[in-house]
């Protein structure tokens, strides 16, 4: 039967190889490049389902004048 690692685990393991692969400076500017994101990502998927194409181009183009 395989063994199952646990997420802490996983995490250690997964970091060590970033900073062999990248050096630790290197490494912990990959992890701070992420960003957890905000909002209800399920609500938001249903919530839009009722909207036309257009109105969905118009809400990313409106979304992307603001970065």
């Amino acid at each position: 039967m395989p063994e199952f690692k646990t997420i802490s685990q996983i995490r250690n393991e997964g970091f060590a190889a970033l900073v062999k692969a990248l050096g630790p400076g290197d490494a912990i500017r990959y992890i701070n490049s992420y960003d957890q994101g905000t909002g209800d990502y399920t609500a938001e998927k249903y919530s839009i389902q009722d909207e036309d194409f257009d109105t969905v181009v118009a809400r990313i183009k409106k979304k992307n004048e603001r970065l």
